[in-house]
């Protein structure tokens, strides 16, 4: 490890449709100590503030649900993103749930101001939902939309309140910048369950998708290549690893929105390091470990320290 990374701790789960994924985190942590294996104590550690009570209390925006507290995240990770970037030091995020990702999106975004960044999104899902289009309202659906700051007005279908719309906008247009990444700066790798108004806007803005399969005909090493060949008009880039995009019967179940036909950790593994190899890099996160539904007890956050120790070895 020659980057000076520390590690962002988000508990917080306000996001999520399934409940544990809080958990995440420290079950990572527990992975790593049932090998007597001293990692988390190597690394400095900044855990933020927990909004979870938050959802003891009933929720009002629909479709948007608990967006008043998930503002409270957002900002919370974007300042301290900001804060470890300002003193040369590489984020790397655990987060509960994906919604975190758009605020660590608009942290990086907040500290390079004049930068093109890149985005890789490792993931089963595409979370490009607005509360405009989403159908369950949950807001772990939605960081990319709010990052494209494209809310997709063509297939809105939801009558959104007018408090939601309000806070919305004013998280896809914090620190001073609407749109904080472009859709050719955004990559996807394993996607493969989306809804149609996502497909609409992954055809409509050419957004680029590596599946599973493509991964397995072409190989990894072909794909990161050609991932760099797309970003290399970027000047950095932030790699967003949602656990999801692994096969559940390989690894477990232990994740809020398990989809089939997924990466094997091997393959997860060697993606994630080659992308921390690019000097490009300048933050990564992992996501969505949930243990509460893990069927293999502890495997899923087994399995993602095994890559987390890797990655940060390659960094």
């Amino acid at each position: 490890m020659q980057r000076n990374v520390e590690i962002i701790i988000n508990t917080s789960e306000l996001t999520a449709g399934t409940r544990g994924a809080s958990l995440g985190p420290a079950a990572i942590m527990t992975a790593a100590r049932k090998q007597n294996n001293n990692f988390f104590g190597k690394i400095p550690l900044h855990p933020l503030p927990d909004f979870n009570t938050l959802i003891d209390q009933p929720t009002s925006t629909l479709y948007a649900k608990r967006i008043d507290g998930y503002e409270s995240v957002f900002y919370a990770i974007a300042e301290k993103t900001i804060d470890l970037l300002k003193t040369d030091r590489f984020p790397l995020i655990l987060a509960a749930d994906h919604g975190s990702a758009a605020g660590t999106i608009a942290g990086i975004c907040a500290h390079y101001p004049n930068k093109k960044l890149g985005v890789v999104w490792i993931d089963a899902h595409g979370d490009l939902h607005s509360p405009l289009t989403t159908p369950s309202g949950n807001m772990h659906g939605m960081p990319l939309a709010l990052s494209l700051g494209n809310s997709n007005l063509d297939q809105a279908k939801n009558d959104v309140d007018a408090h939601s719309l309000e806070k919305w906008n004013s998280m896809v247009g914090s620190y001073g910048k609407h749109g904080k990444i472009a859709a050719e700066n955004l990559v996807f790798v394993g996607v493969r369950d989306t809804e149609p108004e996502e497909d609409y806007l992954i055809e409509n803005l050419q957004i680029t998708n590596h599946t599973v399969e493509t991964v397995r005909r072409l190989g990894v090493k072909a794909v990161i290549d050609q991932i760099n060949e797309q970003l290399n008009d970027c000047d950095i880039i932030y790699v967003s690893f949602d656990v999801d995009s692994m096969d559940p019967e390989v690894t477990s179940f232990g994740t809020g929105t398990p989809v089939g036909n997924g990466l094997f950790p091997e393959e997860a593994t060697e993606i994630l390091t080659l992308l921390a190899q690019n000097p490009k890099t300048v933050c990564m996160e992992f996501v969505e470990v949930n243990p509460c539904l893990d069927n293999k007890l502890n495997t899923m956050a087994e399995t993602t320290f095994s890559i987390l120790e890797k990655v940060v070895e390659a960094l």
